[in-house]
Parts: structure tokens; sequence; C-alpha cells
């Protein structure tokens, strides 16, 4: 069974008790990409982070325009131009992810991504032989993960830091009961266009999202990987991602519950620019390490988990060969 019920209390109290802080680090001199951040709270992280007097803010977009909007607020509101940039990153496009990371490989440095983009659908769609939650969330996020590493391992020797690769994830982890997980092959279920249950969808694509995280922080310690990964949730939040729901439901569930992007955004902004080498492999949620669901923390978490990381390796392996290899041997 999902975790909704006990997770319930939580959720209540962090929604309406809990504001996480006001960013205040200094980034000078940083470099940091935020993706999915024309809009919503990347947008609102990226304001934060040009605020923070970072050197260059990279945002990105799959529209030029939209992006460049973006661009011109971010400027206006922060009083700081020649900061922003807007690349194109287009998820649904295996092709379009390497084309990025080869530019991001061209960068002076680069201190902290944070992966925000993401899509939540109820419709089944099949893109690079996925169901398209699964491709975008899940397996072209991982491969940005890994593509970049390379960059984010070179910044760390070269200015003896420590860089933040942040995943955006989601309490909606909780929030699914997994039954796919019964399945001998995980992926070729929820592909399965007969049997998909699209309205689980986005949780179960966060759940692996937590599932690929922890097992990379499990086997590759920060002291090898030069890195600290980690994964956020933002809090339920005021977001395009929800405008397939119905409209009255979510107007009253933004009424009465829901965040602003501005205070989701700076859980954000915590676990890619302050959080340090504790989180590794942890969830961040209120700016604070927590626990994540049962299935994740229980008896049979860790099988889970490599279970989820085989089939997600392995189609990782066949868009780009040797790509896991960047992670370095398995302690």
């Amino acid at each position: 069974m999902s975790s909704v019920p006990s997770k319930l209390p939580s959720f209540l109290h962090s929604q309406l008790l809990v504001t996480p802080k006001h960013p205040e680090t200094d980034c000078s001199g940083r470099t940091i990409i935020v993706t999915g951040a024309n809009t919503g709270l990347g947008k609102e992280a990226a304001r934060h982070i040009v605020r923070l007097n970072a050197e260059r803010v990279i945002i990105t977009a799959r529209d030029a325009s939209k992006g460049a909007a973006a661009v011109k607020d971010l400027e206006q509101t922060t009083g700081r131009k020649g900061v922003i940039e807007v690349w194109d990153l287009d998820l649904a496009s295996y092709d379009n992810v390497k084309a990025f990371a080869k530019r991001v490989a061209g960068l002076p440095r680069l201190d902290a991504i944070i992966e925000n983009a993401g899509i939540n659908t109820t419709k089944f769609v099949e893109i690079g032989g996925n169901e398209s939650t699964v491709t975008v969330n899940v397996v072209s996020t991982f491969l940005l993960a890994l593509l970049v590493l390379p960059k984010l391992q070179e910044t760390a020797k070269q200015f003896s830091i420590v860089p933040n690769l942040t995943i955006v994830s989601s309490e909606v982890h909780f929030f699914t009961a997994f039954p796919e997980r019964e399945s001998p092959n995980i992926f070729e279920t929820l592909n399965n266009p007969k049997t998909a249950r699209m309205s689980d969808r986005y949780n179960v694509s966060k759940l692996l999202e937590v599932f690929a995280c922890r097992r990379i922080a499990r086997h590759h310690p920060v002291s090898r990987l030069g890195v600290t990964i980690n994964f956020v949730n933002p809090g339920f939040c005021r977001s395009e991602l929800a405008r397939e729901m119905n409209a009255v439901l979510i107007s009253v569930m933004y009424a009465a519950l829901a965040r602003t992007t501005e205070v989701g955004s700076r859980t954000l902004v915590h676990a890619g620019t302050e959080a340090d080498k504790s989180s590794h492999g942890q969830y961040m949620s209120d700016c604070k390490v927590q626990k994540c669901a049962k299935l994740v923390e229980g008896p049979h978490g860790k099988e889970l988990e490599e279970r989820v990381w085989q089939e997600l390796s392995e189609k990782l392996e066949a868009i780009q060969p040797g790509v896991t290899k960047v992670l370095g041997p398995a302690v």
C-alpha cells in the first residue's frame, strides 16, 4: 500500500506551518545551471541565485521566446544584466540532451546543476523508447546527470570545492504503492500502454528518481566522486505541472495548501547551493535531510534500488555507451 494516510499529517504540517528559509548564501564566482527555468520553481530558483551574486546562471527552456522572456524578467527584478543565459534543452530528445551536455563541457567551471525540468501527464505517449514521463523524468534526467558529472568533477579539482548535483524530486514518491515492482522487468511494465497506470505515473517517476540517486550515492561516496548528489522536495506548489488536473480541484487545493513557487524554490536553492556533503544521497525537504518512503527505507528498499538502477543503467548505456563509467568503480 502507498503511504498516503501515514504521510498526511507531516504533509499538512509542512504545507501549513513550515516556511523554508530565505536563501542568503553568497554565490559569487559560481556558475550554476537550473533546468526547466523559464517558468515556475526553476525560474524562481534562478532569480534567487542571480540575486545571490552568481557569476553565471544558465537556465534552460524548450521554447526560445519563453526563455528570452524569462531572462528579461530575471534581469529586471534582480537588476543584474549579462549574468543569465538561456540554453536549449529538451529532455524528450536524447540527442538534444547530449548536445546540451557537450556545450556544458565547454564551460570554464560548473559549481552546481539543479535538474528541475520534468513533466506530469496522464496521457500515455511513447518517446525515446519509453512512456514520456519515464523518458523525461527518469532516463533523460539521469543521462544528463552523468554527462555533466565530468565537468562538475573537473571544477571540484580545479577550485577545491564540492559541487552539487541536485535532482528535483517530490514527496509524492510516498504516494505510490508501486505495484510494478512485482513484475520481472519494471521499466518494461511501465512502458506497456495496455497496463500503464497513468494517474500514478508521476508519483512512480519520482520514486524511481529516489532509488537512482540513493543507489549512486551508496556506491559512490563524495570522497571518490568529488560531487554531492542529493534530491529535493519543494513541497506542493502552484505549478504548471498540474495543468492537466481538474481545474476546480486544483483551485481549491492551491487556495488551501499550496506554497508559492518562490517559497518552494527556496528548497531548490538550498539543496543546490548550500547543502553540504552530508546531503549526499539524501532526501531534502524543508531544507533538511528527512526520511524517504517506506518502500525506500524498508527491508526491500535496497533490493528495489539495485533493480531500478540495473534496468536504468542498461537504458543509459544503450543511449550513450560507457556513460555510467564516469561514476568510477563502485564501493
